[in-house]
């Protein structure tokens, strides 16, 4: 025999091999990806003289059951109806040619894993080390002795104006940390702030009234005060009755704050952390006494109450931003800026995306669809 000839018809044989195989009826399961372990995708391709195709599915019981029917025979099927990651699944096909009554039937079996990575959510990953990269760059420019803007907040400014007014009038300052526990931030942002008010009144000698509602605030809000005195230098100043507790009581404690403005006539009231309905019930009593009032909450429907009856109001993040703005340490004010930064970006992106959407561009929302 010819080897040239051989030859040729090896390399013939060669390149038909995978058209082939691509006209061969098949039938493939895999593990959906970027998933909990609780899809698996299916994919068949069967002659086009059966139009009548049924995707099958073996149970718990050993009975199969129909997933879907359709006259493709080039399709696919994502079966996301209880699957269990680590879980064999057995699938079959059915596919019959109504013409001549020929019937073609294939099987395969998967085990689904649940992925490490979602993959759909790269996004989501490139935002948190921007984020991330922005907090960190600005606090190190602060460390650095950068000087970071942060816009005036009159609230905030307010606090000297109201510790001289208590010295001036030999009148206490009354500072309210709210209804909330320790778990709630607000009352965090607000303990954060007391810290600095104690400090100045401490430094003046003004006298400091807080009254508390939870017994874990009433512990962390007197370590505050005590902390606040010993570096202003001034520890044998400090009295730690000046920090008691109340009521858990809603309107209990709301009465008892309403009985010390009366009776103390405080020269400024401070209001923040987490209120609820007794807001306006203690603004509007602050109000009659003529203290000076300074509030600041981030529940939305309370905010209008202080405006409406208080000198200063910390509006939403403000109370939040308090910390960084009134201690000027570097990890806060780099904290701050670096979720500024965030916000800005945010932003950019709704209004890129938005004239992206009316100019008929959908790229940039398919790609922060994470589903």
């Amino acid at each position: 025999m010819n080897v040239n000839k051989i030859i040729t018809n090896l390399i013939s044989l060669l390149l038909v091999l995978p058209f082939s195989l691509n006209a061969v009826s098949a039938f493939v399961a895999k593990d959906h990806p970027s998933d909990d372990g609780r899809a698996i995708d299916l994919a068949w391709n069967v002659p086009d003289e059966f139009t009548s195709v049924t995707i099958e599915k073996l149970d718990s019981t050993e009975t199969w059951f129909a997933l879907t029917k359709t006259a493709s025979t080039v399709s696919d099927y994502v079966d996301n109806d209880g699957i269990e990651p680590g879980l064999n699944s057995q699938y079959r096909l059915i596919a019959k040619n109504p013409a001549n009554g020929d019937s073609l039937m294939l099987s395969t079996q998967i085990t689904s894993r649940a992925q490490w990575f979602n993959y759909k959510k790269s996004p989501l990953l490139f935002l948190l080390l921007l984020l991330s990269g922005a907090v960190i760059y600005y606090i190190l420019s602060a460390r650095r002795g950068k000087e970071l803007f942060i816009r005036r907040i009159n609230g905030l400014e307010s606090m000297d104006e109201a510790v001289g007014r208590a010295t001036e009038k030999g009148k206490p300052i009354l500072f309210v940390p709210g209804i909330g526990d320790l778990d709630d931030i607000q009352t965090i942002a607000g303990l954060t702030i007391l810290s600095q008010l104690a400090y100045k009144a401490a430094t003046y000698n003004a006298d400091l009234i807080v009254p508390v509602s939870k017994s874990m605030v009433l512990s962390t809000a007197r370590e505050i005060v005590k902390e606040a005195y010993l570096k202003a230098g001034r520890p044998d100043a400090f009295n730690p009755d000046c920090v008691f507790y109340l009521t858990d009581d809603q309107f209990g404690y709301v009465a008892g704050i309403d009985g010390i403005m009366v009776r103390e006539q405080p020269a400024a009231n401070f209001f923040l952390g987490t209120f609820y309905a007794e807001s306006l019930i203690l603004a509007e009593t602050g109000f009659g006494t003529g203290a000076m009032q300074t509030a600041g909450t981030a529940q939305p429907h309370q905010l209008p109450f202080f405006v409406v009856t208080c000198d200063y109001t910390l509006i939403g993040e403000e109370l939040f931003a308090a910390s960084a703005y009134l201690s000027k340490e570097p990890n806060q004010l780099g904290s701050l800026k670096g979720q500024d930064f965030g916000k800005l970006f945010i932003v950019l992106l709704i209004i890129i995306g938005s004239i992206m959407e009316m100019s008929g561009i959908h790229w940039l929302k398919n790609i922060l669809m994470f589903e």
